[in-house]
């Protein structure tokens, strides 16, 4: 289903009508239509949203981590982690969760009609930039030698389950 929002920019008629040019004017007043995708191979989202949207040509992908499709009801095995009862990490493996979270990525790229390539924008969050942030980018570089997108690194405290990277990107479709 299609999502219509009008986006209405309140400025007085006359001030606006004079100053700013026509070509500028005819967006002041628009449609725009956002279409909801999800990924059937794709980990579930951990909450009430798309895995991506489709806005005119481009595709923008909710937040994207490493969690594996399939395995329970609700997607919670994380490649490379083990955690104890008290949940304690017992084993911790990081570049497995970065080569997870670049395949989820994938999945959801292709089943929006898109692709790696098409990559423009990627924002990575880690929960440990001391820790994690040279293996990451040693393989960000494996997976983006010929596609280049803009990218930001942010580390935050923590994600809704216990994974320590998270991406969220934008593409052309």
């Amino acid at each position: 289903m299609n999502l219509q929002k009008s986006v209405n920019l309140a400025f007085n008629v006359s001030f606006f009508s004079k100053r700013v040019p026509a070509r500028v004017r005819i967006f002041a007043k628009t449609s725009i239509v956002s279409d909801k995708i999800t990924a059937a191979n794709a980990p579930k989202p951990v909450g009430l949203y798309p895995h991506a949207r489709k806005v005119g040509n481009l595709l923008f992908l909710s937040g994207v981590g490493p969690r594996t499709a399939g395995s329970s009801g609700n997607d919670s095995a994380i490649p490379g982690l083990e955690l104890d009862a008290n949940g304690n990490f017992k084993s911790f493996d990081f570049e497995a969760q970065c080569r997870s979270v670049f395949d989820n990525v994938r999945i959801i790229l292709e089943a929006s009609g898109s692709s790696w390539n098409n990559l423009v924008d990627v924002t990575v969050f880690l929960v440990n930039m001391k820790r994690d942030f040279a293996t990451y980018n040693r393989i960000y570089a494996e997976y983006f030698k010929d596609n280049q997108p803009c990218r930001t690194t942010v580390e935050i405290n923590a994600l809704p389950t216990p994974i320590a990277i998270e991406l969220k990107c934008i593409a052309t479709l």
